[in-house]
């Protein structure tokens, strides 16, 4: 394996982030890692309080490490965000990091040196990992696994059904994911169709087994997973599949019936079914 590959983290903020919650969330993706990042790139989504601006000026003065702030006077939504930070990256290697969850400390020695290039020219394109919850009630470390298939023919065959990745725990190559329009705006889907489409590109896909992001879960989680809204994006996303083939004709009806159960159905109703039979508790 070649020297582990430069990298930097992209991580969105707008005004409805808590500031305890985005320091600690920094302070794990940058200064809390045993492999840190070679640039932490903040990308502000509309304007934001003045704790949050006293934290971005943090940020600013390299505090958490070498940094870039980018900034969006208005509100655009998080696939405008998180492209113009891909696109301002000035390294291959991007990692996701949220403003809310918290990043294990050895996350990025495990995965960033999946992503160099061997020899062969082999290497990951695009790289996640487990999560495992956390909320107010229950700490880190506490909490349900959520886990993810692991080699990439196990990857393409899950991806007609559900994400194959855990949004906040991906690393991909910018090159790659730039070639195929990168972020799109696609609300609430947006990462679930780049995967998609980085797949057809011809990205090579893995997820890491072990946990590398402690996630936070609040009590309206299942409720921002359901409405006309999230429907409408899956309409969008499995129809997408079907013209490009990812799926085929009964699949598509299927999961439109499901995955249209799923997302019209009272929120309790969801929570239990996601834990039964997409997630189930460990």
């Amino acid at each position: 394996m070649s020297a582990v590959p430069p990298f930097a983290v992209l991580m969105p903020l707008w005004g409805r982030d808590e500031p305890a919650r985005v320091e600690a969330a920094i302070a794990s993706a940058t200064t809390g890692q045993t492999l840190r990042p070679d640039l932490f790139l903040l990308t502000v989504d509309g304007p934001l309080s003045s704790a949050l601006e006293e934290l971005v000026a943090r940020v600013e003065a390299e505090e958490f490490g070498p940094a870039r702030v980018l900034r969006h006077p208005q509100h655009r939504g998080i696939a405008l965000t998180l492209q113009d930070g891909l696109e301002a990256s000035p390294h291959e290697i991007v990692a996701r990091a949220d403003a809310d969850d918290l990043c294990r400390p050895e996350r990025f020695a495990v995965q960033i040196p999946r992503m160099a290039r061997t020899e062969d020219g082999e290497g990951a394109d695009l790289l996640g990992g487990s999560m495992q919850e956390f909320s107010d009630r229950v700490a880190p470390g506490e909490g349900p696994l959520r886990t993810r298939p692991l080699e990439h023919e196990q990857i393409v065959g899950y991806l007609g059904r559900h994400s194959p990745f855990h949004h906040p725990t991906i690393v991909l190559r910018r090159s790659v994911a730039l070639a195929v329009g990168g972020y799109r705006d696609l609300p609430l889907l947006e990462d679930y169709w780049l995967w998609e489409r980085m797949m057809l590109g011809g990205a090579r896909m893995g997820n890491v087994e072990e946990v590398v992001v402690d996630y936070r879960v609040d009590e309206h989680l299942f409720e921002r997973r359901g409405g006309w809204t999230l429907f409408t994006s899956d309409l969008r996303l499995q129809r997408t599949l079907l013209l490009d083939r990812v799926i085929g004709p009964r699949a598509f009806l299927t999961n439109i019936v499901l995955r249209g159960g799923y997302h019209l159905a009272p929120w309790r109703l969801r929570r239990f079914g996601y834990r039964r039979f997409v997630e189930p508790m460990r």
